[in-house]
């Protein structure tokens, strides 16, 4: 029971590190001159490669018949979050650095939340104080991104960190880094990332299998994000020039590990705990990239990005404060589910006066629950 209870905290985590992982690798290959969009492309052909194997296979049986409405939600899926919001994700790390992007998707439940307020998918009653406290979060959480735009401060020197060696300023010197560019690009692909996790979960209603729903998702954004790719890069084959280095390895790690099984361990929690849950873990993955960054990668902290990003968490986790106080306490969660007591009760038919029996003049026992009203 312990371990039921805990599984999906330490898969969510897990998830984190992954990403993180990405963070980093992915930064280190664009400085290495790999193109966003080549590598938003290869990301999800590899994730469909990987994936659709196991999604033909263990959901042949289960599989629900594909419609309409259920092929156009996979199609703008594949657009918001593999197409739209990797290209503006990439992009912007490229103008900034892992530790800043990380910490900057950190405005996603706040930008999921307001999406389905204007959308009206989620209630909010100014009068009740966790309606506030998810309005309030949003503003600091959007505070806080402008904060680490804006605001520089003094180096923040680190036991670990050389500050004279920058790898983003000496590796990559044919772009010039641009907080406030790199810091719209995603903040724009994180509004793409709530839509598209918000899509999901309401597709999974009508669509109930997590590793076909991946499959699909993948290759719709395979295709999707190869097209995007071959024009803004026509005219430049060698971009899509791939070797045994760090943009392979970006590519497959993104495809097998952030993609493939991450859509799919997305998916199977958000069934049981909400869209909410899934993104309240945000914060440990820029942690977790702070630290590699400045190791790997010799990125520099400032006072300024450490003080924004702690405005951020702040206000995320105001919102998910918010979130978690208006929902039902059986909305997400299959363990926190109450179910009512049922007493039995046995309603007695009388038997024929002959030997032979109806197979209905049998004594039934019925479950009901315990009400005040007579049966």
């Amino acid at each position: 029971m312990a371990l039921k209870t805990w599984k999906p905290f330490l898969t969510v985590i897990s998830l984190q590190f992954g990403y993180a992982g990405l963070s980093i690798i992915a930064k280190f290959a664009l400085d290495r001159g790999m193109s966003p969009h080549v590598l938003a492309a290869y990301r999800h052909i590899v994730a469909t490669i990987f994936i659709a194997p196991f999604a033909f296979f263990l959901d042949r049986k289960v599989r629900p018949k594909m419609t309409l409405p259920i092929f156009l939600k996979i199609a703008l899926l594949g657009l918001l979050e593999p197409t739209i919001d990797q290209n503006l994700y990439y992009t912007g790390m490229k103008y900034t650095s892992a530790t800043f992007t990380a910490a900057m998707t950190n405005v996603l439940p706040a930008f999921a939340f307001l999406m389905a307020w204007i959308f009206r998918l989620e209630k909010v009653n100014i009068k009740k104080i966790h309606s506030q406290a998810k309005i309030l979060g949003t503003v600091v959480t959007v505070g806080g991104a402008m904060l680490m735009t804006v605001v520089k401060g003094p180096l923040v020197p680190l036991p670990w960190a050389n500050p004279n060696d920058s790898h983003q300023d000496s590796s990559n010197p044919g772009v010039t880094p641009d907080l406030t560019k790199g810091a719209l690009l995603i903040a724009i692909g994180c509004i793409c990332w709530a839509g598209f996790v918000n899509l999901q979960a309401i597709t999974l209603k009508s669509y109930p299998v997590e590793l076909s729903l991946t499959a699909y998702i993948c290759l719709m954004g395979s295709i999707e994000s190869t097209i995007v790719a071959l024009f803004i890069e026509r005219g430049n084959p060698s971009a899509w020039a791939i070797q045994l280095d760090s943009k392979l390895l970006a590519a497959v790690y993104g495809g097998v590990i952030c993609s493939g099984v991450g859509y799919y361990v997305q998916g199977v929690i958000m069934k049981t705990r909400g869209p909410v849950f899934v993104t309240a873990f945000n914060p440990l993955s820029m942690v977790i990239v702070a630290i590699l960054g400045s190791i790997i990668l010799a990125e520099v902290m400032y006072l300024g990005r450490i003080l924004g990003a702690i405005v951020i968490v702040l206000g995320l986790y105001s919102v998910l404060w918010g979130k978690s106080k208006d929902e039902p306490s059986n909305s997400f969660s299959d363990m926190d589910i109450q179910l009512p007591r049922t007493t039995p009760q046995v309603v007695t038919f009388s038997l024929k006066a002959n030997t032979e029996m109806d197979t209905k003049d049998a004594s039934v026992v019925i479950s009901r629950p315990n009400t005040d009203e007579s049966v």
